[in-house]
């Protein structure tokens, strides 16, 4: 190890008021984050009225997603090399500018290179997506910098908590703009939904001070170089990854610019698996999946990725044209299930801080989320015909399965990460907890594709009886825009009872799939060794079969011999 990590290596323990400081600056970055993924699906309705863009209003997500996602192996790699504090500082800059850019997208007219006002907004939401990809891993990176492994469990559980209140508050606070934001300020008219991304400039500027005056100097500064080719390979391999995902479901799988994005992908892969074996400083070290904690934690969160967002993302398009759901109450849809997400989060954290055991509580959580998705299966089109009960606009048959969907998300949500921080070596937790991240959003955007997939062939399977000869079954997306044009103040959208039927009987498809995937998952589960979980306590001077497990993996994978880094986590049981 250089001298600049042995020198941060003996820096003074922060004090309490430090971490107190630094922990509720981390909330707001990390609500920052969350909330900017959920404020704007409420606005994109009038969004796309006012910018005039319905033909490509989802790559307002993607793009984000797109940004953030492939940023965040090269952001966690940066924060282990220089420290969390400056990579907390430039993303919430990088992310500040971002929302300032989207908010002002269309008020000058077509731009040069950009063009109008909706590819302004697609641009920014890009550079947004960059910042926010810094937010969300240096924020759990810096967790374990500031706590002992036993005791991350309870602060991580409210990460997990925070998360879910963004996907209540966010479509709330997003409508609530879009519908009375709308005013003057000296003689400047502000249409409504700016307000959405303007809103997150104050909160990002005091979280930026707080981690620029209180936030000590945290982490093993590794030094080096930054792997650039390493970099720009894993840009170019995700960025292409996703993009086959995104064309795959509406142009179909076999188009030749889809094979060509995923042969482009299986050749980037490769060639960036090849140069991270031999690279001195690898953006994403390969020994890591050497560790069999590591290892199989990923491959579970993974998996659960793929199921959950693979069916929840089609969730309020379900309710709203399956199930009869008025597209009024849309932003409350989710409310149950990121409740129970909320309470699962909360109370698993806590409970793995007790005991500083983590296993059961993952076993816990894939055995109620395979539970609410069989639950949510047995569904039909009846459940959303006048039932005696309704919460928020929901019915109340749907609200109650969506909240064990939600409790048993909730412990998955922080205990991985946990887990992969555990397992890693010291020097390694930013790029073992952006690895995290990267898998786990990976495995959404793949389970996404997939069920679409699934669902496109149902529908179509469903719909084509019905359909008028030479017109083609409507897929997700189209239904998509309908729902969005109905929501901007179009005429209300009419629809047939075969459509609901096809579509309810497509979810009922989905959710039953999900469960075999949901089931793989809890057999991986088992395989996770249980790391005793240290606290506060003097360490005792036991052997470390954790620790020897880092030591040997790192060597593996080393180009050359290294020294060996301590591992925060403990024994292997």
């Amino acid at each position: 190890m250089d001298a600049t990590a042995d020198h941060h290596d003996h820096r003074p323990e922060p004090t309490p008021q430090e971490k107190r400081l630094t922990f509720i600056a981390l909330m707001i970055v990390f609500l920052l984050s969350a909330l900017d993924q959920t404020i704007v699906s409420t606005a994109m309705p009038r969004i796309v009225r006012d910018l005039k863009g319905l033909d490509v209003y989802a790559w307002v997500t993607t793009t984000y997603l797109l940004s953030s996602t492939v940023m965040v192996p090269i952001w966690g790699k940066l924060g282990d090399m220089y420290g969390r504090k400056h990579i907390l500082i430039a993303g919430i800059c990088i992310f500040v500018g971002g929302s300032w850019l989207c908010g002002l997208s269309g008020e000058f007219g077509d731009l040069p290179i950009i063009g109008n006002g909706m590819m302004q907004l697609i641009v920014f939401r890009g550079i947004q997506g960059i910042g926010g990809g810094a937010l969300f891993t240096t924020a759990f990176a810096t967790i374990a910098d500031l706590f002992p492994p036993r005791e991350r469990g309870k602060y991580a559980g409210l990460f997990g908590a925070v998360f879910g209140l963004a996907s209540v508050i966010g479509p709330i606070v997003g409508g609530f703009f879009t519908d009375h934001g709308t005013t003057d300020i000296l003689g400047v008219h502000i249409d409504g939904w700016r307000w959405v991304f303007y809103v997150n400039l104050p909160t990002s500027v005091l979280a930026l001070f707080m981690i620029s005056v209180k936030m000590p100097d945290l982490g093993v500064r590794t030094g080096g170089k930054i792997d650039y080719l390493g970099a720009v390979l894993i840009v170019l391999a995700i960025g292409s990854l996703m993009l086959a995902l995104t064309f795959g479901p509406t142009d179909g799988w076999t188009k030749p610019n889809v094979l060509g994005l995923l042969a482009f992908t299986l050749v980037t892969g490769l060639v960036f698996i090849y140069v991270e074996r031999n690279a001195p400083e690898p953006i994403l070290p390969l020994g890591l999946f050497k560790i069999r904690a590591f290892s199989t934690s990923m491959l579970a969160s993974f998996v659960i990725s793929m199921a959950f967002m693979g069916t929840i993302i089609f969730l309020p398009l379900y309710l709203q044209i399956g199930l009869g759901v008025k597209a009024t109450n849309s932003g409350f849809t989710m409310i149950p299930m990121m409740a129970g997400l909320i309470l699962g989060a909360f109370i698993s954290g806590r409970l793995v801080t007790q005991t500083g055991k983590y296993t059961p509580f993952l076993l816990t959580g894939a055995a109620l989320q395979f539970v609410g998705l069989f639950l949510m299966s047995q569904l039909h089109q009846s459940s959303g015909d006048k039932p005696p009960m309704m919460i928020l606009g929901i019915p109340l048959d749907v609200a109650w399965r969506l909240f064990v969907v939600g409790a048993g998300l909730g412990p998955s949500q922080s205990l991985f990460n946990l887990v992969a921080q555990s397992a890693a070596p010291v020097r390694q937790i930013g790029v073992a907890t952006s690895t995290s991240m990267f898998l786990r959003q990976t495995g959404g955007l793949i389970g996404v594709a997939i069920f679409g997939a699934m669902m496109t062939a149902k529908l179509t399977q469903s719909l084509a009886p019905h359909m008028p000869p030479g017109m083609k079954v409507p897929d997700i997306g189209q239904m998509s825009a309908m729902a969005a044009s109905q929501q901007a103040g179009a005429a209300p959208m009419k629809i047939p009872p075969f459509v609901a039927e096809a579509f309810s009987d497509a979810m009922s498809y989905i959710f039953t799939g999900s469960l075999f995937i949901i089931a793989i998952a809890f057999v991986t589960i088992f395989f996770i060794p249980q790391i005793t979980l240290r606290g506060r306590g003097p360490q005792q001077a036991s052997p470390n079969k954790g620790v020897a497990e880092a030591e040997s993996a790192l060597a593996d994978a080393a180009p050359s011999p290294a020294d060996p880094a301590p591992v925060r986590g403990g024994a292997a049981e």
